[in-house]
């Protein structure tokens, strides 16, 4: 065998083997993003619960709602469902294995949330409770990054809670979703030489939110915020994911 042989056989072994890196890493990416979306949909079904059942949550007349934390898992498992055909509980063979191991902890995050109010939620007497859909989002996100190693949070550009106060990355994302149609998807990229996933993915006003952020403009609403005259479809704020290449 000649040396221009030999280094040819190297080439071609060393040109396959980065060939299977490369397919590697991309199929991680891909079960990341995918891993994200799922995780947004399953926040986003948490959401709707809340809001189907705020009627309930604010009723002054009732004292114990039934609204449990093993109800709400019901809720949102079915909402998830209904929005992904996928069943937490039995996640199909296809369901990417970042996402088999994270989806039970935001599960488990936001039933832990609904379970910390409640003694809101079951008092008579008091009608506006503060446990909304965007309360909701913030508490579970918060106690689901505190469990695991991918940041969830939700954000917006003028944010009542300080605490969803959105980063650099965030306010950019937030100001090129704002000037798009409602249709646009999330912003999806990948830093850090392509370490870190980022993804944040609108949220917008629905008619029901508008009771405490439309018009009038600079009015208290219930909770005693100043509302902020939005109408419905405008960008509300985004539900922003950090997840690390290298997170088992």
């Amino acid at each position: 065998m000649t040396p221009l042989s030999c280094l040819l056989i190297v080439l071609n072994l060393a040109s396959v083997l980065m060939g299977r890196d490369l397919g590697w890493a991309q199929t991680i990416r891909e079960e990341s993003e995918q891993t994200a979306r799922y995780l947004t949909t399953l926040l986003n079904a948490g959401r709707l619960v809340i809001e189907h059942n705020q009627p309930l949550i604010n009723d002054p007349q009732k004292g114990d709602k039934g609204f449990t934390p093993e109800t709400f898992e019901r809720e949102i498992l079915g909402e998830f469902f209904r929005l992904t055909s996928i069943d937490v509980n039995r996640p199909p063979a296809h369901l990417p294995a970042l996402a088999k191991a994270l989806l039970p902890i935001l599960l488990e995050s936001s039933k832990h949330v609904v379970a910390d109010a409640q003694f809101v939620i079951n008092q008579r007497g008091i009608g506006y409770k503060n446990f909304i859909p965007a309360t909701f989002g913030s508490q579970a996100a918060r106690k689901f990054s505190n469990r695991s190693q991918v940041k969830m949070k939700q954000t917006t550009l003028n944010p009542r809670n300080l605490k969803n106060q959105p980063d650099a990355y965030e306010e950019r994302a937030l100001k090129q979703l704002a000037a798009q149609p409602s249709s646009t998807g999330p912003v999806t990229e990948w830093l850090d030489d392509g370490k870190t996933l980022r993804t944040v993915t609108p949220i917008y006003y629905s008619q029901d939110c508008l009771v405490c952020h439309g018009d009038p403009k600079g009015t208290l609403d219930i909770s005693g915020y100043l509302r902020e005259g939005a109408k419905e479809g405008d960008l509300a704020g985004a539900i922003s994911i950090q997840i690390p290449l290298n997170n088992p």
